[in-house]
């Protein structure tokens, strides 16, 4: 089923398609089995039918997403469905949907369902759910990608236009390169986070995944905006886009500064999708990747992780034995944090921020792996934290530096499971990496998601 933005959009313009019949289609498509764990809680046709009915003798050139599916992960608040962060016994049932959310409905967006992901948004891997392991779009016995996990693969199997995952550490960029999507992690603050369950409050962001970069800013352009009601919501900073009609450069860590984790086949993927950008008129320039590094280590192995136990901090101490034991152990680890300790790292922070700066007077954007390789189920289970570790090595400084970035596919290993990379940028620079993210795949896309699709370039 092909639910590209572009292609639903013409087939309502023409008459030959109404939100209603597009529904009945979905549901079917959708049916009543999820043995992959995409779904936490799917909305009955009635329910949907209920917002295709809503867009009946609505103007569809006044509604720039009219009529087109989308799924939210379980962390983000749609109106009198519950919203779980994939724990049960936290379970709430919001009276209103999470601004973000609204915004889309509002731009004629239906909701199909909310998405499995790892607790609390924990995780990059999209195992730590006891809703079960999300599993790859493309091979069962490999992970989706956390935490956003469902709400990728939805995308990836054309049950979904476009989801909304959130992204604090990498689970907007991870799901998208291992199920062949796009996947934006807008700069913090551009996407509400009011209505959206807290991981690391000072870092959250709300990020999308869809088939094509094309479809993930429009998405973008309906679900931006200030917000009053978000102490940490930014008005949006227009910068010129520097990335297009023109030369730009781009940086890549030092060869040595790379890290494959003993894939043998994702180096050479990485390599291509380097020509790729010399291609387009990038010029690449080599750069000391190490305050990134360590800015990424600050994360997890400082006092950050305490944000996450004061987000659920009241429901952490009455009722532990609810908690995912991997979930409990990282988000458990944040009490031997002082005070004095959150403020020496900041001071860290502040120090790698101004070094990073620095990178930024020489290139454009920044290019890595979005993830140097991918696990199966079994070996996540077998070494869960250090697997998670391994993901999180390109994708967990972004927010520390305040970056925008955008996950997008270039290749394939030769088990047909995917590979991409990320190309990231100062704040406010979304649609600049989006624009060059399109081209990307004009250059190389053969099939979209894990449905073998063609690119219609």
């Amino acid at each position: 089923m092909n639910l590209q933005i572009s292609h639903l959009r013409n087939l309502y313009l023409s008459g030959a398609l109404k939100p209603t019949d597009l529904v009945k289609e979905l549901d079917a498509e959708i049916g009543s089995e999820d043995s992959r764990h995409i779904w936490i809680r799917r909305l009955t046709l009635e329910e949907m039918q209920a917002f295709a009915k809503n867009l009946e003798g609505k103007n569809i050139a006044e509604l720039p997403l009219y009529g087109i599916p989308f799924a939210i992960k379980d962390n983000i608040d749609l109106a009198v469905i519950p919203t779980t962060a994939a724990c049960p016994e936290y379970a709430y049932t919001p009276t209103k949907s999470a601004t973000v959310v609204q915004k889309l409905i509002d731009a004629g967006a239906i909701p199909v369902g909310k998405t499995n992901l790892d607790q609390f948004a924990t995780g990059l891997v999209g195992t730590r759910s006891p809703y079960g392991a999300c599993q790859n779009s493309f091979n069962s016995e490999y992970i989706s990608g956390g935490s956003s996990a469902g709400s990728a693969v939805s995308v990836a199997l054309g049950l979904a236009s476009f989801s909304l995952g959130t992204d604090t550490a990498g689970s907007g960029r991870v799901p998208a390169a291992f199920n062949n999507l796009v996947g934006h992690k807008p700069t913090c603050g551009l996407l509400s986070t009011s209505g959206v369950v807290p991981a690391c409050r000072t870092l959250d962001c709300v990020s999308i995944f869809a088939l094509t970069a094309d479809d993930v800013a429009k998405v973008l352009e309906s679900a931006q905006g200030f917000d009053e009601e978000d102490a940490y919501s930014r008005k949006a900073i227009i910068r010129l886009n520097a990335l297009s009609g023109k030369p730009f450069s781009f940086g890549v860590p030092k060869p040595e500064q790379l890290a494959f984790f003993n894939n043998t086949e994702t180096p050479e993927l990485f390599k291509q999708a380097i020509k790729q950008l010399e291609a387009l008129g990038g010029k690449s320039v080599e750069i000391d990747f190490e305050p990134f590094l360590e800015t990424a280590r600050l994360l997890y192995e400082g006092p950050w992780v305490a944000e996450r136990y004061a987000a659920i901090r009241d429901f952490f101490e009455t009722k532990p034995e609810a908690i995912f034991p991997v979930t409990k152990q990282i988000i458990g680890g944040a009490t031997k944090f002082s005070a004095a300790d959150t403020y020496v790292s900041q001071y860290k922070l502040k120090a790698l921020q101004r070094k990073a700066e620095a990178v930024w007077q020489t290139i454009d954007l920044l290019v890595t792996p979005t993830a140097g390789t991918i696990y199966t189920i079994d070996e996540v289970n077998a070494e869960p934290v250090k697997c998670n570790s391994n993901l999180g090595y390109y994708t967990n400084f972004m927010n520390l530096l305040d970056l925008s970035a955008t996950a997008v596919p270039t290749g394939f290993q030769q088990d047909g499971l995917p590979f991409g990379v990320t190309i990231s940028a100062p704040a406010f620079k979304d649609m600049s990496l989006l624009t060059l993210a399109a081209k990307m795949q004009k250059m190389s896309a053969k099939t979209l998601g894990a449905m073998g699709l063609p690119f219609i370039k």
